[in-house]
């Protein structure tokens, strides 16, 4: 048998007992994240610090998990495109064997039954790399897809360290001249890269966007999805709903997508809920 281990929330843990570890994810990406036990107690919880700078309670613990040997997992290094299929006690002889398996994972594509959650334990909360394995002694990257909302002390250092396309936005002032100069010049570029920067935001006035979900260009369409589908103000849904029946299928898609993420979002909130 092979033993591997989870981080997870302790609100969680709960739930875990019962009803074991829950797969998160769609079609083929459905599943849950695994790393084995090796005797090195930093290595086995690397993952602990990057997983603790996401949004949501901060304590974690670790679930230990035994799968059969003939298990059919993934794994590879958490930036590896294709991680190879192979067998759990594979996954184990090939994560021991490396020199350094920062930054490696395990995946198994379906959800951990409660027979195979062996212990729940906690775990010191200082343990692992944060940003990826090489970060320490590297500048942070403030671009839109290594940044945590909400993360202590990110606001500062994205007024320290802007990035030319991630932000900070623009004042809210700034970005409605800008998008009133776009529409009289009927720049679509301009609108897109102005909708861009709405994005970034948690709020933003909806019913001055709003006109644009009849706009001829498709690319704007899509654009003003993306950036207001995460928006926390009133009637994101609405126009969500409008925009769901576009005849364009690339403004459709980004709609369905943006609805799957927030479905996920929801889940993950009720879970938290019914953990408390």
């Amino acid at each position: 048998m092979a033993t591997f281990v989870h981080l997870t929330p302790a609100a969680h843990a709960a739930r875990i007992r019962r009803g074991g570890i829950r797969a998160h994810g769609r079609g083929e990406s459905r599943g849950v994240f695994l790393f084995p036990v090796l005797p090195s107690y930093t290595l086995t919880h690397q993952w602990l610090r990057e997983l603790s700078r996401r949004p949501g309670p901060r304590q974690l613990v670790a679930v230990h998990v035994r799968l059969d040997d003939a298990e059919p997992v993934r794994v590879g290094r958490y930036n590896d495109r294709a991680p190879a299929a192979v067998t759990a006690a594979e996954a184990v002889r090939r994560i021991a064997a490396l020199e350094d398996a920062r930054g490696w994972e395990v995946f198994l594509p379906r959800t951990v039954a409660p027979g195979e959650v062996r212990a729940i334990r906690s775990v010191r909360q200082v343990n692992g790399w944060r940003y990826f394995p090489e970060a320490h002694g590297v500048t942070p990257c403030t671009c839109f897809g290594c940044r945590v909302r909400g993360e202590y002390g990110s606001q500062r250092l994205r007024r320290r360290r802007p990035h030319p396309y991630d932000g900070p936005s623009p004042a809210p002032r700034i970005l409605l001249a800008r998008l009133d100069a776009a529409e009289t010049r009927g720049d679509a570029a301009a609108l897109r890269e102005t909708l861009h920067w709405y994005g970034l935001r948690r709020r933003g006035p909806l019913p001055r966007l709003a006109g644009l979900a009849g706009h001829p260009d498709p690319a704007v369409r899509t654009a003003l999805v993306e950036a207001v589908a995460y928006w926390s103000t009133p009637g994101v849904r609405d126009l969500l709903g409008q925009l769901a029946t576009d005849p364009h299928p690339d403004v459709r898609e980004a709609v369905a997508d943006a609805l799957d993420a927030l479905a996920d979002d929801e889940d993950d909130d009720e879970e938290a809920a019914a953990d408390a």
